[in-house]
């Protein structure tokens, strides 16, 4: 406890010697960041393997690639981010000018999760450094090699008092949520981000809560079978479902389920062979916790496909069960790896409704070719974000915030957004000294009259 207070004192410190309000030093910090990242890029993707069993295209695919997109994005258009910005000001401020300045909290707390270990860790930072802040970053325990990594490259290329990283398990965690941060970014679990929310309110600490929940995958019948099969199951497999915004599972029309149940299967065997838990390149589940809790939500006899798995490897095949109700044990919790339940319907009002009683999920797909179908869904349920005929790759932008609502999280990041979560905007009204008008000062006697005209 003593070293970790004695760290954020000396983030307090470089923080307050106003080195990080200069847009040209973000920018050398960010431009560090990028090469940093590109020198170790090998180191990152044998981490990612050993924590996550992850392909190396899967790897730069969804932690390096979108990360060193992202910089190019934030790197391009800082300077202007940072600048003051004129608004309009009111006829009754007569004369004055009005301007927002976004500015720094200060010190920020990181606190990442172990699924996408080094991407859900480094892009929070990215948004941190540019909006001029120091970070305090608490990677996974969960992911060591990956921790590891991302140790090793902020204590070699930063400043301790710039970026300091924190290691260890939940003892770190709570020791670190005792502490006074002036901003909390937080990805995981609904559950601990609700003790992180808890934690946070004791000293009124804003925060950003990306969590997660039971995000509904809806296949109606005018979908176009072959291409949903294929992103579905691309979808749900990524990271052999340990993914937020995976599709937990399925909605699709009682019309078309077998078929598209069919070309799912055929996309399995596609993807990954007839024996994907031999796939090298297939994914593992993080570790025998995780693995005996998705073991025990397969229901043997609800298996349409898959249902293998591989204790020594830690390996799931992709599976799906079919027939499944509400009431299953599959459908009270959100899944976090490769098992797909699927449900029917045969009116896409049913599906709203069934979706709407459950807390708002952080990703919504549809499958329609019906822009009417889209109009109805999108308009009717509420959700963090999603995709149209696709999964997934909503979140691989600059040019839209990822976050949740409701239990699936509050606030929003990635591009300009990121910017903007992480600074204050302070609002500056310019009062002329030129004129002083007098009707705003007592004594007040009959200017009422004159007060609601220009009110």
């Amino acid at each position: 406890m003593a070293d970790l207070k004695e760290v954020i004192k000396k983030q307090r410190s470089y923080f307050d010697s106003g080195r990080t309000l200069d847009p040209t030093f973000r920018l050398k910090m960010l431009t560090t960041l990028q090469k940093a990242i590109t020198e170790h890029e090998t180191e990152i993707t044998d981490a990612l393997q050993r924590d996550l069993n992850k392909a190396p295209f899967e790897a730069y695919e969804t932690e390096i690639g979108i990360i060193l997109g992202e910089l190019r994005y934030i790197i391009k258009n800082l300077k202007s981010w940072a600048k003051p910005r004129q608004v309009k000001t009111p006829l009754t401020h007569f004369k004055s000018t009005s301007y927002i300045v976004p500015e720094p909290y200060g010190v920020v707390l990181i606190m990442s999760p172990w699924n996408y270990p080094f991407q859900l860790t480094v892009a929070p930072l990215v948004g941190a450094i540019a909006a001029g802040n120091c970070s305090v970053v608490k990677p996974s325990a969960y992911s060591p090699a990956t921790s590891a990594i991302i140790v090793k490259i902020i204590r070699k290329y930063f400043d301790e008092g710039f970026i300091a990283v924190v290691e260890g398990g939940r003892q770190a965690n709570q020791e670190l949520l005792e502490q006074k941060f002036d901003y909390i970014f937080f990805t995981g679990s609904v559950n601990v981000g609700k003790l992180v929310m808890s934690a946070a309110a004791k000293n009124l600490t804003p925060l950003t809560l990306e969590l997660g929940g039971k995000s509904p995958c809806i296949v109606d019948r005018d979908a176009n079978l072959k291409i949903a099969a294929r992103r579905i199951v691309w979808g749900k497999c990524l990271n052999a479902g340990q993914t937020c915004v995976a599709p937990d599972y399925l909605l699709v029309h009682e019309e078309v389920k077998s078929q598209l149940l069919e070309y799912m299967k055929g996309e399995i065997t596609t993807f990954y062979g007839p024996h994907p838990c031999k796939n090298r390149d297939f994914p593992k589940i993080i570790n025998q916790k995780h693995f005996e809790r998705l073991i025990s939500l397969m229901d043997n006899s609800k298996i349409f496909t898959g249902g293998d798995y591989d204790e020594d490897t830690l390996k799931i095949s992709p599976t799906i069960l079919d027939k499944v109700s509400w009431d299953d044990p599959v459908m009270q919790e959100e899944i976090f790896g490769p098992i797909m339940p699927v449900l029917d319907f045969d009116d896409i009002s049913q599906v709203i409704q069934a979706v709407n009683r459950r807390p708002k999920p952080l990703a919504l797909y549809l499958f329609t070719t019906s822009k009417q179908t889209e109009k109805t869904v999108v308009e009717s349920i509420s959700f963090g974000g999603g995709c149209i005929n696709d999964t997934i790759v909503h979140l691989a932008t600059s040019y839209m915030p990822f976050g949740g609502v409701g239990e699936s999280g509050m606030g929003g990041y990635h591009g300009s957004w990121s910017f903007d979560t992480f600074s204050h905007k302070k609002s500056i009204l310019k009062k002329s000294n030129f004129i002083d008008i007098k009707l705003r000062y007592p004594p007040y006697e009959n200017k009422i009259n004159l007060l609601k005209k220009v009110l």
